[in-house]
């Protein structure tokens, strides 16, 4: 049992955090003051070659796993960039792995290579307003239509859709009534997000002012039958493969913005003089800090195994939900440290931790509640009956 990275592994997180070096806390939090996607930062990662990490080499992408795809995402949040750098490009790893799995090769050979390229951008539609965790539940709808479909419905908390070309959505193509399982009638497509048909409006939120979340209004958006990944009213299924990839990726960009605080936290617990002495001297300063380092690594062993595990073709749900609800806690936990070791200087937006804790809600909430986490695993890995 080996817990080290490879050379070829290091390298990978070495190169991401020279690729970051000139996005600097500064860099970041001006677009936290002012908003607007980084599009000079998804322009260098696409450069450098790394949107592609995780997808075919056929399609000019590097064909790793998802291991090293958590080594580049945690890279980038724990530069600094937190999810803010992080939410900008981790579509481009999780949101398409559907694609990569059951995508044909003329759909891998259309859509891939644009999005690696960093000419598109795409989407992840699947939340509904109405239907929230329930996935089964939602109403947004695809009829067949001719040699098509026509996709009418809302959803909602659909990251980076101001500036996106595409999008992954999920839409019932039979009534949930008519389906003999909840999960069954579901299809997945990977279209144009159509701005004639769809409309986008964005959500004023708390943090991570750079990455725009939305609503989106859907009303008789045209879809082409190859623009359907996989089989109709199996589309449930194929979203899976994205689910375990963006629990996993979300879980090692907390760890990386948990230690991008401890960090700033450590740093200034050393140089702040009270009393004749650094603060970082006393053990109620310390402590904290030190337990904080703990959780993070101890989360960052959940993330890899959870990644292994699925790089290898093994059942990792267990493990993937688990990484992801560790790091969460793990990462506010020490975000809210940071800020309570900078006391008063914490609450400045120029020392940057008010910032993290205000991101450090993200992994939190999204993409799955701590709360029904442990529900999944009182019922999957315990045993115990279902309680939703």
């Amino acid at each position: 049992m080996d817990f080290g990275f490879s050379a070829e592994q290091r390298a990978i997180r070495d190169a991401i955090r020279d690729l970051c070096a000139p996005f600097d806390a500064a860099y970041w939090l001006e677009r936290d003051r002012e908003g607007g996607f980084p599009h000079d930062f998804h322009a260098a990662v696409a450069r450098a070659g790394w949107l592609g990490i995780a997808m075919p080499e056929s399609c000019g992408g590097a064909g790793l796993g998802i291991v090293e795809a958590a080594i580049m995402m945690q890279a980038i949040a724990e530069s600094g960039a937190g999810f803010s750098g992080a939410s900008a490009v981790h579509m481009n790893i999780f949101g398409l792995n559907p694609v990569v799995v059951f995508g044909t090769a003329d759909q891998q050979a259309r859509w891939l290579p644009p999005l690696i390229r960093g000419d598109e951008k795409a989407c992840f539609a699947v939340t509904e307003p109405d239907a929230g965790l329930d996935t089964t539940r939602l109403r947004t709808f695809a009829r067949r239509e001719g040699d098509g479909y026509v996709i009418d419905g809302r959803k909602i908390w659909i990251s980076t859709a101001q500036v996106a070309d595409r999008m992954l959505i999920l839409a019932r193509t039979t009534p949930r009534d008519a389906c003999r399982r909840p999960t069954d009638g579901l299809t997945l497509f990977y279209t144009r997000l159509d701005r004639a048909r769809v409309e986008v409006r964005e959500i004023p939120k708390m943090g991570r002012k750079a990455v725009d979340s939305n609503m989106l209004f859907i009303e008789s958006l045209p879809v082409p039958a190859q623009d359907r990944i996989g089989e109709e009213g199996r589309g449930f299924e194929v979203l899976l493969h994205g689910l375990n990839p963006e629990r996993i990726l979300i879980a090692a960009e907390a760890v990386g913005l948990g230690r991008a605080a401890l960090a700033r936290a450590a740093t200034y617990a050393g140089e702040r003089i009270v009393f004749d002495r650094p603060i970082g001297q006393n053990q109620g300063v310390q402590h904290p800090l030190a337990r904080c380092w703990m959780e993070l690594g101890a989360a960052d062993l959940m993330v890899f195994k959870a990644a292994s595990l699925y790089d290898a073709g093994q059942p990792c749900g267990a493990e993937a939900n688990a990484a992801k609800f560790l790091a969460a806690e793990a990462c506010f936990h020490t975000c809210e440290q940071a800020m309570l070791t900078l006391g008063g200087m914490g609450y400045a937006q120029e020392f940057h931790v008010e910032r993290y804790l205000r991101e450090s809600m993200i992994p939190r909430l999204a993409p799955v509640s701590p709360q029904l986490i442990l529900s999944y695993i009182a019922e999957k890995v315990l045993g115990l009956p279902k309680s939703y």
